[in-house]
C-alpha cells in the first residue's frame, strides 16, 4: 500500500534522491524547495501521511515549519532531516513533535525503512537512523556513530519525565550529558544540582542529600537544607551511584517512590518533585547479585540507561576533542592556540586512554602550557604523557624496568585512575607472555616452562587475553 509524502528541502539533490527511491518503493512523492510552498499546499489539498523537512532553510526553517504543521495538522508525523544539529537542535525537534530525526548523508535504505516503521506498515525493528550532532558543550564533542546515537537518545529524552541511568568508564563526561538533558527538559528553569556520591564521606551523605534540623547530630547547630530540596522541580544528578552506602539507598528508593522524605532529626514530612539522574562507572547488576545494590533500587533508576564510550572506542574522535581543549586552554593564558601535528595526532591516536576525555583535556592543558612552539609534535606529546621518561629509565638500564612502570603509575595516578594493580598485572602477564612465546617460536609448552608456569595455566592467560 502506498502513503502519500511530502519532501521540503532547499537541496535540490536531497529532493531528487530522496523521492526517487521512495517512489521505487511504491509511495507518492511530492517535493517543495521552501516552507511556504508546502504551507501553500496545505492550503488547496489534505496532508499527506508522512513529511520530511529539512532544517536549514531560506525563510521558515523546518523547526518554525514543524511548529506550524502541528498547529495546522498535529497527527501528520514529521521526520526532521539535518546535517548541521547539536543537542539543543534535535532536543528542540522532539520538542515540537518531530516523530524522528534524520542526519545527513543517510543511507536511502535507512530512510524508506523508516516511512514503513513510521507509518505502521512493518512492526519489526530495524536499525535506529541517528543524528549528526555538531558539538554542544564543552566535553560533549564528537562525530563518532555512538555519539550520534547518545545525541539522539538525549534529545528525545529531554522531554519524558523519566529517570534516567548513565554508565560510562571514568573521565568520559557523565555529568555533562546529564546537564543536557536536564537543559533540553521542561525542568530548565529549576535548579541542576550535582552530587558525587563517591566524594561524601557516609556518615555525611545523608545530611547532604536529605538535610538535617539543628541538634540533629553533634555539630548541627543549625538547619541544613539537603540537596533534594535545593533540586525540587529540577533535576538532582547522583555520580557514582554505586558507592552510595546500603542504608541510604533505602531511604533513595522511598523518595524515588514517594517523593517525600523526612531531614534527619527531623519530624516534618517534606515533599519534593525531582528527576533523578544517576550515573556510574560500575557493574550494578553484579553488585546487586553480590548484595552491595538494591536491586529494586537499581530498577527505579534504570528507567532508562545511557551508556557513554570510552575514549578508545571513538578516537575518530580525538582531533576535534583537543582543538577544543588547547582552544579553551588558549583562551584562559590569553595566548594564541596551539596546534597538533600530523605526527602528534597520530600519537594521540596511538594512546589507549584509560582516563579518557578528562585525561586528553588534562593533557591539552599541559601540552599548551608546557609546549615551547605553537606547533605541537610527536616528541611533546610523549614527554607530557611521561612515555619518554619511562623508555630512557628502561633503556638505560634494561634490569630497572620497574622505574618505567613506576613513573607509569605515577602518572596513572596524577590522572586520577584506579585499579591501578589489575591493570598493570594484566599488561605485565601479557608482556611476560608475548616475550617467551616470541623467544621459543610460538612453542606453548616450552614457553609456559620457561616462565614457570603449567601448561593449563598458560592456555587459561592466553584464552583469557583472546577474550579480552
Amino acid at each position: 500500500m502506498s502513503a502519500r509524502v511530502w519532501i521540503v528541502d532547499d537541496d535540490r539533490s536531497v529532493r531528487f534522491v530522496l523521492a526517487a527511491a521512495l517512489r521505487q518503493a511504491g509511495h507518492v512523492v511530492d517535493a517543495f524547495d521552501r516552507a511556504a510552498a508546502v504551507l501553500d499546499a496545505l492550503d488547496a489539498q489534505p496532508p499527506p501521511d508522512l513529511l520530511f523537512t529539512d532544517v536549514r532553510m531560506p525563510g521558515d526553517d523546518g523547526l518554525a515549519l514543524l511548529d506550524k504543521l502541528k498547529a495546522r495538522a498535529p497527527q501528520l508525523p514529521v521526520i526532521v532531516m539535518s546535517a548541521y544539529t547539536d543537542v539543543a537542535s534535535t532536543a528542540g525537534a522532539f520538542r515540537g513533535g518531530a516523530h524522528e530525526f534524520l542526519s545527513k548523508p543517510f543511507d536511502l535504505d535507512d530512510a524508506v525503512a523508516l516511512v514503513t516503521r513510521t507509518l505502521g506498515r512493518d512492526p519489526a525493528p530495524t536499525a535506529d537512523v541517528a543524528p549528526t550532532p555538531a558539538p554542544d558543550a564543552p566535553g560533549l564533542v564528537g562525530d563518532a556513530p555512538a555519539m550520534r546515537t547518545l545525541y539522539r537518545a538525549i534529545g528525545r529524552l529531554a522531554q519524558a519525565p523519566l529517570s534516567v541511568l548513565i554508565t560510562g568508564e571514568t573521565g568520559t563526561g557523565k555529568e555533562l550529558v546529564a546537564r543536557a538533558l536536564h537543559r533540553e527538559s521542561p525542568r530548565a528553569r529549576r535548579p541542576f544540582v550535582a552530587l558525587n556520591t563517591a566524594a561524601i564521606p557516609a556518615e555525611l551523605l545523608e545530611s547532604e542529600l536529605f538535610g538535617h534540623e539543628a541538634g540533629a547530630f553533634t555539630g548541627a547547630t543549625r538547619r541544613h537544607v539537603g540537596r533534594f530540596e535545593q533540586a525540587d522541580g529540577g533535576t538532582l544528578f547522583l555520580d557514582e551511584i554505586g558507592d552510595m552506602p546500603l542504608a541510604l539507598q533505602t531511604r533513595l528508593l522511598r523518595v524515588l517512590a514517594e517523593g517525600e522524605f523526612f531531614r534527619v532529626g527531623g519530624r516534618e514530612l517534606i515533599r519534593v518533585d525531582v528527576r533523578v539522574v544517576a550515573a556510574t562507572h560500575q557493574d550494578l547488576e553484579a553488585l546487586a547479585a553480590d548484595g552491595r545494590f538494591r536491586a529494586d533500587l537499581l530498577h527505579r533508576l534504570d528507567v532508562v540507561r545511557l551508556r557513554l564510550p570510552p575514549l578508545r572506542e571513538r578516537r575518530e574522535d580525538l582531533g576535534i576533542l583537543a582543538e577544543r581543549f588547547l582552544a579553551a586552554a588558549a583562551a584562559k593564558f590569553d595566548a594564541p592556540p596551539k596546534r597538533l601535528s600530523g605526527d602528534a595526532l597520530a600519537r594521540l591516536h596511538a594512546h589507549d586512554w584509560p582516563g579518557n576525555v578528562r585525561e586528553l583535556e588534562n593533557l591539552c592543558w599541559r601540552l599548551a602550557a608546557l609546549a615551547p612552539t605553537e606547533r605541537i609534535d610527536a616528541d611533546d606529546v610523549d614527554e607530557a604523557l611521561g612515555v619518554r621518561a619511562a623508555s630512557a629509565a628502561s633503556q638505560a638500564d634494561p634490569e630497572r624496568w620497574d622505574d618505567a612502570l613506576g613513573t607509569w603509575a605515577t602518572a596513572q595516578l596524577e590522572r586520577g585512575q584506579s585499579q591501578l594493580h589489575a591493570r598493570a598485572l594484566e599488561r605485565f602477564e601479557r608482556a611476560l607472555i608475548d616475550a617467551a612465546l616470541a623467544y621459543t617460536g610460538g612453542r606453548r609448552t616450552e614457553a609456559a616452562a620457561r616462565l614457570g608456569l603449567g601448561r593449563n595455566t598458560m592456555g587459561r592467560k592466553l584464552r583469557g587475553d583472546r577474550a579480552r
